[in-house]
């Protein structure tokens, strides 16, 4: 090969050229010598980017990116010297995107490092700028998620996602399916939290014609659902544990049974699960079994709360403005949004969703002013004449039968966030509301 100085053989740029995939060529002075028609489209179609650096053209710094802070593929390729793969939030002519990066170092005659080849593929499953769907974030903590993500999602792997409530465990976890070979297939949510123990296991595999008391016809269950894409158990801390055992069956050898059958099924389904919860406390405590965990567990990621990324609460709230009220131009003033940078949001971007929505609710014009955002966490804090238990609940005291009365008769939301806000599992306060002969919020 000859030195870059002579610049890249003809055949090779005519090869990048051919590729369906956007890559560029350049140097090791991060000049760009060749940028393939994919590229053009995607990344320049007014501009040429031959002859500028790779970082001014894809960040816009005037200094290459492990010198801005950012993570350099093209270092970290000189480390090792092998490709190397990072995430980064790129700019193109339809704003901030995120970007999958593979770099492939070419060495000349004499060993060193010649040139580069830089694959680049949009991860559409996020963003870094408002967007009517998807993840949104641009913060450190959120974007070392996002690359775990981008890494796992092609793989068959089982993911667990660990986080609290209200951290978008559902939302990653579609992510990963989106960036999987799965995305055309059906992505099935099981919310383990919400499943009565008797009824679990017919809903998970199906049953057979009679196989119990008011299965008239056979019925398949929501593994079958999924077949070819993702299951996604939400809440897998909420699993009983005679159903641990089936599911771990399932993990192991792929296969399970409708309730009432004897046939074995075989299951196609890539598997992503989510939890609150501390598994590691509960298999202590005989509650969750170890072996299971270590089947689910097989590329843990773990969802920073919003207050390990605050700075990305004023992009998170535009972009969910334009979710939650789609027809209108809401907007919120600086004073607005400085008071909701001083909350603490302990319910993280679902509590943040709640607040915006009832400020779509008190709000007549298109401006939000901190008067408003004030009058909107007053209302979603619980009465100061409300029982202690209803206030400050733990996972294993449920509220007295009048408090959850009064809390049912306040509540506006969905029947998971009203658990929530009383410290119950969905399936706990199902049945305290069936008990006393009261309609569950929708789900």
């Amino acid at each position: 090969m000859p030195t870059p100085s002579a610049g890249p053989l003809p055949e090779l740029v005519s090869y990048l050229e051919g590729l369906p995939e956007p890559h560029i060529l350049f140097d090791r002075q991060y000049r760009i010598l060749a940028a393939n028609a994919a590229y053009r489209a995607q990344f320049s179609p007014a501009a040429s980017v031959v002859g500028r650096t790779c970082y001014e053209v894809s960040h816009h710094f005037t200094q290459p990116c492990d010198q801005a802070g950012e993570s350099c593929p093209l270092a970290r390729a000189r480390e090792s010297g092998q490709r190397e793969r990072v995430l980064h939030l790129h700019h193109t002519p339809q704003g901030e995107a995120y970007v999958n990066i593979e770099l492939v170092p070419l060495r000349d005659a004499a060993g060193a490092d010649a040139f580069f080849i830089e694959k680049m593929e949009p991860l559409r499953v996020a963003q870094g700028v408002p967007a009517a769907q998807g993840l949104v974030g641009r913060a450190p903590a959120f974007q070392a998620m996002l690359e775990l993500v981008a890494r796992v999602g092609p793989t068959p792997a089982s993911v667990l996602l660990l986080g609290e409530s209200g951290t978008g465990k559902e939302l990653v976890a579609r992510a990963v399916h989106e960036a999987s070979p799965r995305a055309a297939a059906p992505f099935v949510v099981v919310d383990c939290s919400s499943l009565p123990e008797t009824l679990f296991e017919s809903e998970l595999f199906g049953h057979a014609k009679g196989a119990f008391t008011g299965a008239v016809a056979a019925r398949p269950g929501l593994v079958e659902s999924a077949s070819g894409g993702t299951l996604f158990l939400d809440e897998v801390g909420d699993i009983p544990l005679t159903m641990q055992v089936k599911l771990l069956r399932l993990l192991e050898s792929g296969t399970y049974r409708r309730v009432g059958e004897t046939e074995l099924r075989r299951a196609d389904v890539r598997l992503v699960s989510a939890t609150h919860r501390d598994l590691g406390g509960m298999i202590e405590d005989g509650r969750f079994r170890q072996d299971l965990f270590h089947r689910l567990a097989t590329f843990p990621i773990a969802l920073p709360p919003l207050r390990e990324r605050a700075e990305d609460l004023p992009l998170l709230a535009r972009a969910l403005l334009v979710r939650i009220a789609p027809g209108r131009a809401l907007r919120l003033r600086p004073e607005a949004l400085q008071r909701l940078e001083q909350h603490p949001f302990s319910g993280n971007v679902r509590e943040l969703r709640n607040v915006l929505e009832r400020l779509t609710v008190l709000v007549d014009g298109d401006e939000i002013g901190a008067a408003e955002v004030e009058r909107a966490l007053q209302i979603g804090k619980v009465s100061a004449a409300a029982p202690a238990a209803v206030v400050s609940p733990t996972p294993s005291a449920a509220p007295p039968d009048q408090a959850l009365r009064e809390a049912l008769q306040r509540h506006r939301g969905s029947r998971r966030d009203l658990a929530e806000a009383l410290g119950l599992s969905e399936r706990t306060l199902y049945r305290r509301l069936k008990a006393l002969g009261l309609q569950a919020p929708e789900r």
